[in-house]
């Protein structure tokens, strides 16, 4: 007896996702970590701290966090964790990267009251990394907050940040999110610092492809190329902003310390202490960059490093500065765009908020507020209106 003819419907095979919830997971448990050092570090944040202590605390407090989880072994492997980015303390126009060794001649300064601080730091979990930086003023409180120019820089960077986090959308382009965070700033007269980038992550990779970059030059805005968000890509969106004229920055003096492995670049190094260092950055950073004191023997370190940093197998973060007598907010998040929406992967920042900082200048532009009146994600709701509109049409 032939068998009677199956009414059921392949169902249609489940879309292949770029990053899996237990991804999402390991990026969240990053930002959460990175949230407990923040906390802890800016409490240490005080008149007459030295940089070069807080620099070191914040690395401790992370290798502590990252070092409390995910300790059983997957199939007789452990998983790697650690440093993302080492904790860099940007004071008033130092723009990123600062943090000092203890041989360096600034390795002795201190925090003073009213300096605009900046601390940047990241944490991975098995190569999933979650990067924050945030802007704080010492000594400031709600009876004495921030007023001025340093008011101005800040509020624009934090609305400037929730700008870009708006636009960081599924079929958004880069340059949308360089344009609007220009004409942010602008209404507090400030002017986002000279060719910063943001990048794509994956595992084990902070510096993709996809980049948003800001205030470009001709040059700078003629080589990036123009590209577009797609679902399941994690940025990290690094929002750094100068009370400056034209937002332009340049080395001075400070020595780097911070550096990072250029996995798209190979070169046989010829000296053997060379080697030895790239051996040494391999196995304790990674893909991640490292500070030159988190090595050995910093005098052979920093020779080590001159051949392969000569020949791009090491990129150095350089220390770079706005003119005097400006100053430079920064924030830094990371978020995800998962079909649901965009997902912060970092938390909101521990020390802003609108009664330290008192500036007397506000945003204008309806189509901005409007933007930044919208929560990050739509709701169920909004998204079953507009497709019952979508489906009336």
């Amino acid at each position: 007896m032939a068998e009677a003819p199956t009414t059921d419907t392949p169902k249609p095979a489940e879309k292949l996702r770029l990053i899996s919830e237990a991804d999402v997971t390991k990026y969240k448990a990053a930002g959460d970590i990175v949230n407990d050092v923040m906390k802890k570090l800016i409490a240490l944040c005080v008149e007459g701290a030295k940089i070069i202590d807080l620099c070191i605390q914040g690395d401790k407090f992370i290798e502590e966090g990252t070092g409390g989880v995910y300790n059983k072994p997957v199939k007789g492997v452990k998983t790697s964790k650690g440093l993302a980015f080492p904790t860099s303390i940007s004071v008033n126009n130092t723009v990123a990267h600062f943090s000092p060794l203890a041989s360096d001649p600034l390795a002795s300064e201190v925090l003073a009251k009213g300096d605009v601080v900046k601390l940047h730091l990241g944490a991975h979990i098995d190569g999933f990394a979650a990067i924050s930086a945030e802007t704080i003023v010492i000594g400031a409180t709600e009876q004495e907050p921030v007023t001025g120019r340093q008011a101005d820089v800040i509020k624009a960077a934090w609305h400037a940040a929730e700008v870009a986090m708006r636009l960081m959308k599924v079929g958004n382009k880069n340059f949308a999110v360089t344009d609007a965070v220009a004409k942010t700033v602008a209404a507090w007269g400030c002017k986002p610092v000279e060719g910063m980038l943001s990048c794509q992550q994956t595992q084990n990779v902070i510096d993709g492809k996809k980049r948003v970059i800001l205030n470009p030059s001709e040059a700078q805005r003629r080589d990036t190329e123009t590209v577009t968000f797609a679902e399941d890509e994690v940025y990290g969106i690094d929002i750094l902003i100068s009370s400056g004229e034209d937002g332009k920055a340049r080395i001075e003096d400070s020595r780097t310390t911070i550096y990072q492995k250029d996995n798209t670049v190979t070169y046989q190094l010829k000296m053997k202490n060379s080697r030895a260092v790239f051996s040494e950055v391999q196995k304790k950073a990674g893909a991640f960059p490292f500070n030159v004191r988190a090595l050995e023997d910093e005098k052979r370190a920093r020779l080590g490093l001159q051949e392969a940093v000569q020949h791009g197998l090491i990129k150095p973060y350089e220390i770079v500065y706005t003119p005097a007598n400006t100053f430079v907010a920064a924030f830094h998040f990371t978020i995800a765009l998962v079909p649901a929406g965009p997902l912060m992967l970092t938390h909101p920042p521990v020390w802003y908020k609108p009664e330290l900082v008192k500036s007397d200048k506000e945003l204008e532009d309806e189509e901005l507020k409007g933007l930044l009146s919208k929560s990050l994600r739509d709701s169920k709701k909004n998204k079953k209106k507009a497709k019952e509109a979508e489906d009336a049409e």
